[in-house]
C-alpha cells in the first residue's frame, strides 16, 4: 500500500514543478482512473479519503491555479498522514514507551499539517539516491529541510560594470560571451582549465573555470549570462575564477542576490541545494503554521515564521536576512530558557530525604576551623541548608572564585550528610584534584572527629585492583561515608548504601550524561556542583536556569591580591630574578609553559627541555620538580608530594596544574607562552598563588614582543575579579568554552548572541509567563509551541 501512495505522492509533488499545469500524467488527472481505481483495490485508505481524491481529478482541469494549488496541498496532506498512520500501527517491533511517545506525538502535530512531517522523499526533486545524502545532513522530513540553514551567505546583490570593477571585489555582472568556450588540461593534468570572455557595454572580463569541462557544451557564444564572484588578477589582468553563473532568462538562485551557502555532504552541490529549496519553499513555508503566541509576536516585533523561513534561504535583500535572523535568535534563546524550566520542574517535583543542619552541629564545625568563614561562605551554607531540609533534591550551583573557600562549604554539606547516616560522592575532572579534595576533606572530617579514616575514600583509575574491591564493598555495606574520585566513581560496579548528596567540583569538565549518571547512582540525592570558573550573568539565565546558584564573591580574610605583570620575552632575566628572590625568603614557585596546537608531543618535549635547562643553567643551586601528563599516576603522586613537603623549590609543569593545586607556601608562578591559554586557564593558573597572607605575583610571558598587546593578558593585569574576566573571555571567544556539553540534549545556538542580556531577560520573562501559566503542558492553545519546544530539546520530558 505505501509504496502506491507514495507514487501518487510523487505525481502529485511533479504537478507542482510543472506549476499546476495538469501536465504530471498524460491527458491530465481527469485521466487517471486506471490507477485510482486500482487504489481503491487494495491500497487500504479510507473510502473517504479515495473519494475526496476521484472527486478532484475530475475537477482538477477547470480550477484556477490557486484552486488547483490548494487541492494538491489538501492531497499531499491527506496521502502523507495516510502512509504515516500506516507505518506506525503495522510496525509490530515498537514497545509501549515508544508508541505512547508516538500518540502523543501524534496529538501535537494534529494542529501543525502532517504532511510537514512527511519523508523527504515526499517533495519535488528528491529521489531515492538524493534521500540518503539528505539523511546523512539529518534532514528527513519536510519541515527539517525547511528548517536546515544556510551557513552563510554570498552577498552579489550588487551589479556593476566591467570598466568599474576592481581587485577584491566580490559582485555580479551581466553580460554576453564574446566568444565560446575554450578547454584545456593543467600542466600536471590535475587540472581542466576552462576560459572564456564576457562582455558588456563597457570593457570585457576574463572568466575561468577549473574541472568543468561539461560548461562547453552548455555556453555558447553569444550567450547572455549573469556570473558571480570575486575579482582576481592573473597575468596582470582581472579575472573572475569559478564563478556561479546562470543563463540571463531564468530565475537567478546563484547570482545576482544575496546566495545562500549551505553545510553539505558529498554528493550535494550548492546549486543542487538552492534549487531544491527554491523549488518547495513557497508551497510549504505557507502550510507552516505560527507557534509563538501573539502576545510575544507583537512585543519583540517579530516576522511571522512563514516569513522568516522564506528570508533566511532566499533573503529579498539584507534588512529582510536581519528580520529573519532576528526571529530565530529570539526563538533559540526562548526555547532554551522554556526547556531549562520544564527541567527545573522535573527535578523539584521529586522526594528527596529531609537532611536538617542544627545550629550546634554548624557552631561545632565552624569552631573546628583555624580561620573565620566570610559573610559569602556563611550566606552559601545557609541557601544549601534550606535545600537539604527542604524535602525537595538540591539542585544547586556554587561558584566562587580560586581560592574563595568552596570546599569547606561543601565539607558543611557533607557534616549535615554522615551526621544522619547517609554517603557524600565528590567527583572531579582529574586525579590531582581529586587527590586534594581527598586529602583536605580527610584532615577536615577526621580533625572534626565528623568520620574516622576507613570512612572516606579515594577511588580513581590508578586505584590498584586490590584496594578498589576493598573500596566497592565498603561502599555497598556503608561503611564508607565519603568518596572523592573521578570518572571510576561512574562506573556500574560502583554500587552504593545509600547515596545522598552528589558534588560535583570543575563541573564545566562534565556534562550533562555524566551528572546523571552520578544523581543515578542514589535515589533522588541532593546535588551540589561547584565551579571555579565565574560564569556571565548572561549564561546564569540560560544554560544555568535550572540550577539555584550560590556565589561566593568573597576571598578569605587575610588574603592579598595576585600582582600580575606582563614581560615580554627579553625580559625573562627578569623574573627568574624574582623567583630566586621568593625562593630565598622562604617560599616556593611555579613555572608552568603551555600546550602548543594541541601537540602533547610538542608539550612533552618543550616542558621536559625546559626543565633540564632550568636546572643546569638558570637555578642550578636549586631543587626543581617536573610534572607532565605523561608520567605516570604514582610518579605526579611523587612530585607532587614532594613540592607540597617543601621538598622542591620549583615546580615546572604544564596545565595539569590547572586546577587542584593547593599549596599555600607558594607565591609566584611564572606561566610562558601566555599568549597560547584562554583567559579562564590563566585565572586558574594564577590561583595556584596567593593562598596565604603573604604578597604572591604572577608573571605573564607571550611568546613574542608583539603579543605584549594581547588583549587577555592586559585583562589579566588589570583585574583578579573573576567575574569581569569571565565576561570578558565570553565576549572574545563566545559561549564554547562555557557551555561545554552542559546542554547536550539542546540544539546549539546559530543565531543567538548570548552576550545579549536584554533579549535574554526578554526571552526568560516570555518563557516564565508561558511555564507560570501551564507548567504541566496541558493547554490546547500551546500544542504548536510545545510541539516546536520538543524540536529544540529532543530529550525533553513533555508529558
Amino acid at each position: 500500500m505505501v509504496g502506491e501512495v507514495q507514487t501518487l505522492v510523487k505525481v502529485l509533488n511533479l504537478e507542482i514543478k510543472n506549476n499546476y499545469q495538469d501536465k504530471a500524467v498524460t491527458g491530465g488527472f481527469k485521466n487517471f482512473r486506471a490507477f485510482i481505481e486500482k487504489l481503491s483495490q487494495d491500497s487500504g485508505l479510507s473510502p473517504d479519503v479515495l473519494e475526496e481524491i476521484g472527486d478532484s481529478f475530475k475537477k482538477y482541469e477547470d480550477l484556477k491555479r490557486e484552486e488547483r494549488e490548494q487541492i494538491v496541498f489538501n492531497l499531499l496532506g491527506l496521502l502523507n498522514s495516510q502512509i504515516a498512520s500506516k507505518i506506525t500501527n503495522t510496525d509490530s517491533s515498537l514497545n509501549s514507551g515508544t508508541i505512547h511517545k508516538q500518540q502523543k506525538d501524534s496529538t501535537l502535530l494534529s494542529n501543525q499539517d502532517p504532511a510537514l512531517y512527511a519523508g523527504i522523499q515526499s517533495i519535488s526533486g528528491i529521489g531515492q539516491k538524493n534521500s540518503r545524502l539528505f539523511n546523512k545532513l539529518d534532514i528527513n522530513t519536510v519541515y527539517q529541510l525547511l528548517r536546515y540553514y544556510p551557513r552563510r551567505y554570498q552577498d552579489f546583490s550588487q551589479l556593476k560594470p566591467i570598466n568599474k570593477l576592481e581587485l577584491g571585489d566580490e559582485l555580479t555582472i551581466i553580460g554576453t560571451l564574446s566568444q565560446g568556450i575554450q578547454s584545456r588540461k593543467s600542466k600536471n593534468n590535475r587540472l581542466t582549465i576552462s576560459t572564456t570572455n564576457i562582455t558588456d557595454r563597457t570593457g570585457t572580463l576574463r572568466v575561468i573555470w577549473f574541472n568543468q569541462p561539461f560548461l562547453a557544451k552548455l555556453l555558447h557564444q553569444g550567450v547572455s549570462i549573469v556570473i558571480s564572484g570575486k575579482i582576481d588578477v592573473y597575468l596582470g589582468r582581472l579575472v573572475m575564477n569559478n564563478p556561479e553563473w546562470e543563463l540571463l532568462d531564468v530565475e537567478q538562485l546563484h547570482t545576482n542576490r544575496i546566495v545562500p551557502i549551505y553545510p553539505l555532504t558529498a554528493g550535494l552541490t550548492q546549486r543542487q541545494m538552492r534549487k531544491i529549496i527554491n523549488r518547495n519553499l513557497n508551497f510549504w513555508t505557507k502550510r507552516v503554521k505560527e507557534y509563538l503566541p501573539d502576545q510575544i509576536i507583537i512585543e519583540e516585533e517579530l516576522i511571522p515564521i512563514s516569513e522568516a523561513i522564506a528570508e533566511i534561504h532566499f533573503p529579498k535583500n539584507e534588512d529582510r536576512l536581519t528580520l529573519a535572523k532576528k526571529r530565530f535568535a529570539f526563538e533559540e534563546i526562548f526555547f532554551l530558557q522554556l526547556g531549562v524550566f520544564f527541567q527545573k520542574r522535573d527535578w523539584i517535583k521529586e522526594s528527596a530525604i529531609k537532611i536538617p543542619l542544627a545550629s550546634d552541629d554548624l557552631s561545632r564545625v565552624t569552631a573546628s576551623l583555624p580561620y573565620e568563614l566570610t559573610r559569602a561562605q556563611l550566606n552559601a551554607i545557609s541557601e544549601i541548608s534550606v535545600d537539604l531540609e527542604s524535602g525537595s533534591p538540591m539542585n544547586r550551583l556554587l561558584q566562587g572564585d580560586v581560592g574563595s573557600g568552596k570546599t569547606v562549604v561543601a565539607r558543611i554539606a557533607i557534616e549535615a550528610i554522615i551526621q544522619n547516616g547517609f554517603q557524600t560522592a565528590m567527583l572531579a575532572p582529574t586525579s590531582i584534584l581529586a587527590e586534594q579534595h581527598f586529602n583536605t576533606l580527610s584532615n577536615l572530617l577526621i580533625s572534626a572527629e565528623s568520620a574516622n579514616q576507613n570512612e572516606v575514600a579515594l577511588l580513581t583509575g590508578s586505584t590498584s585492583k586490590k584496594e578498589r574491591f576493598t573500596i566497592l564493598d565498603k561502599l555497598a555495606d556503608g561503611s564508607i561515608k565519603v568518596i572523592v574520585g573521578t570518572h571510576a566513581i561512574l562506573e556500574d560496579t560502583v554500587v552504593f548504601n545509600n547515596l545522598q548528596l552528589a558534588i560535583i567540583d570543575e563541573q564545566h569538565r562534565f556534562g550533562v550524561e555524566q551528572r546523571n549518571l552520578l544523581k543515578k547512582k542514589g535515589k533522588t540525592p541532593h546535588l551540589l556542583v561547584m565551579t571555579a570558573t565565574p560564569i556571565p550573568r548572561s549564561l546564569a539565565l540560560t544554560i544555568y536556569g535550572d540550577l539555584d546558584v550560590s556565589v561566593i564573591d568573597e576571598m578569605p580574610l587575610g588574603r592579598l591580591p595576585v600582582q600580575t605583570q606582563l614581560l615580554a620575552p627579553r625580559d625573562r632575566e627578569q623574573a627568574y630574578s624574582m623567583i630566586r628572590s621568593q625562593i630565598i625568603s622562604g617560599f616556593q614557585a611555579f613555572i608552568v609553559y603551555p600546550m602548543i596546537d594541541d601537540a602533547e608531543e610538542e608539550e612533552f618535549t618543550a616542558v621536559v627541555n625546559e626543565h633540564e635547562r632550568l636546572s643546569r643553567k638558570v637555578f642550578p643551586d636549586l631543587k626543581i620538580g617536573l610534572l607532565h601528563g605523561k608520567l605516570r599516576p604514582v610518579e605526579k603522586n611523587n612530585v607532587m608530594e614532594s613540592f607540597r613537603n617543601r621538598e622542591l623549590d620549583i615546580l615546572v609543569s604544564t596545565t595539569v596544574i590547572e586546577v587542584g593545586m593547593d599549596i599555600p607556601n607558594a607565591t609566584i608562578v611564572l606561566i610562558e607562552g601566555a599568549n597560547h591559554f584562554g583567559l579562564a586557564q590563566l585565572h586558574q593558573i594564577r590561583g595556584r598563588v596567593g593562598r596565604n597572607s603573604e604578597k604572591s605575583c604572577c608573571l605573564l610571558i607571550p611568546d613574542n614582543d608583539s603579543d605584549i598587546e594581547n588583549e587577555r593578558l592586559n585583562a589579566m593585569v588589570k583585574t583578579n575579579d573573576g567575574f569581569i574576566l569571565a565576561d570578558f573571555d565570553l565576549k572574545q571567544r563566545g559561549p564554547g568554552e562555557f557551555l561545554g556539553t552542559r546542554q547536550s540534549g539542546y540544539v546549539p545556538l546559530r543565531f543567538a548572541n548570548i552576550t545579549d542580556i536584554s533579549m535574554i531577560e526578554r526571552c526568560r520573562n516570555h518563557a516564565q509567563r508561558i511555564f507560570n501559566s501551564d507548567p504541566g503542558f496541558i493547554k490546547q492553545e500551546y500544542n504548536l509551541l510545545y510541539h516546536e519546544l520538543s524540536l529544540h530539546w529532543p530529550q525533553i520530558n513533555i508529558n
